[in-house]
């Protein structure tokens, strides 16, 4: 398979969480500095990310829930790097085709409705539409580096994409900033989460680096290995 070289880069606090909110207050400029040293273009974030971030905070709702139905690529501009949404059922409402100057490329299910297409079409966002009840990962990355040029990428969050990729055999680097603090509090996500087969065996990581950073943090990099 065809397909971007994948890292997975993200802070946490000491027991694994990465609430937005509670990463915010334990960790600082790190977290960018050490993103623009991967040499990753293209970057991927999950909905809740980045609706916390980036996106409008209010949900789009259509009109006529017909779904798309079928899988299609559209793409509205020609760019070094974009900058991925995944958003399964298509919730994401946003106020430009880009985020700072960096064109966005939106990944959902075949289960998106028709109008929400039909909206991205509008403002000019490109669109990646692929797997009947879910999103097809391995088949969206295909894509992204067939049709957009995507050749590294990295995944920054939520827990449960992280997960979706980890399962999916999809991630070949793990960058992880250990930022000094505590979160502690019960049911928060964790850096892969949302994995429903309790019979999967862990992944085993093979120790590429580790890093102090100036305030605390500490930066550890690991290849997966996943035989």
């Amino acid at each position: 398979m065809n397909r971007p070289y994948i890292v997975c880069h993200m802070v946490a606090s000491i027991d694994g969480r990465i609430d937005c909110a509670m990463v915010d207050k334990i960790s600082g400029d790190e977290y960018y500095d050490t993103l623009k040293k991967l040499d990753c273009p293209t970057s991927l974030e999950g909905r809740v990310t980045m609706e916390h971030y980036n996106a409008r905070k209010e949900p789009f709702v259509a009109n006529d829930p017909t779904p798309h139905g079928t899988s299609s690529v559209y793409r509205a501009v020609e760019s070094d790097s974009y900058i991925v949404a995944v958003d399964t059922y298509g919730k994401l409402c946003w106020n430009a085709s880009d985020i700072d100057g960096v064109p966005l490329v939106c990944v959902v299910s075949e289960q998106v409705p028709q109008e929400y297409i039909e909206m991205l079409k509008t403002q000019g966002i490109s669109y990646i539409s692929v797997g009947r009840d879910a999103i097809d990962l391995p088949k969206a990355m295909e894509i992204l580096y067939a049709e957009f040029g995507v050749r590294r990428m990295a995944v920054l969050g939520g827990g449960h994409i992280n997960g979706g990729f980890l399962a999916a055999g999809l991630i070949d680097e793990v960058s992880l900033l250990l930022a000094p603090g505590i979160d502690g509090r019960k049911g928060q996500t964790a850096l892969f989460d949302g994995i429903a087969d309790m019979n999967r065996m862990p992944v085993k990581l093979s120790l590429e680096s580790v890093e102090r950073i100036d305030n605390g943090t500490i930066w550890i990099r690991y290849k997966t290995d996943y035989r």
